[in-house]
């Protein structure tokens, strides 16, 4: 491996821990806030990103508790999509890429970025439903306004998860024969 790709590769890993840091952090203050709505709803209005929840609250808590969800459901998963991106990035030996765990890892990646895409696809259509009814969900669709990006992206990870896995096959026929 030339030092210009173990350059790239290290900064690549790098990237890869402080997105995954900075989506700790809205994950962890999005789950903060949930629990102190849960208890003292007076917060609502001052809740992480300035968002102010506390009229779909007033209206109707099942729905706010929804609609929350979804958004936690999405910041979560997200988090976990960079840890599992991270895991592949320190167990992948360039050398030598096409293994089973190499394989698996991206097939799993690629579930949960179609996990990230349906999700955020269904909170997207559910916003629009409530708008409808009377409900202010304008200022949420900046948690799932990206959901076609995530399918497409999944879509294009499970090729290359479906390559990996076609390699690994390969390389266990290369192995046997010599």
């Amino acid at each position: 491996m030339s030092k210009k790709n173990n350059f790239v590769f290290k900064a690549l890993h790098i990237v890869a821990w402080i997105i995954f840091v900075g989506l700790c952090i809205e994950a962890g203050a999005l789950l903060v806030n949930f629990i102190f709505s849960l208890y003292n709803p007076n917060v609502i209005q001052n809740l992480y990103q300035k968002l102010d929840l506390s009229e779909i609250y007033e209206q109707s808590k099942w729905v706010f508790y929804t609609t929350y969800s979804f958004i936690l459901a999405i910041s979560l998963l997200k988090a976990y999509l960079f840890y599992m991106v991270i895991v592949l990035l320190s167990k992948l030996d360039l050398s030598k890429p096409f293994n089973q765990f190499v394989s698996s890892q991206i097939l799993n990646i690629s579930y949960c970025t179609f996990s990230i895409g349906l999700l955020s696809f269904i909170a997207q259509q559910s916003a629009k439903k409530l708008m409808y009814h009377g409900f202010e969900t304008n200022t949420l669709n900046q948690f799932w306004e990206d959901s076609s990006a995530f399918i497409l992206m999944a879509a294009i990870v499970y090729v290359i998860a479906t390559i990996f896995k076609r390699g690994v096959e390969i390389q266990n026929e290369n192995d046997l024969t010599v």
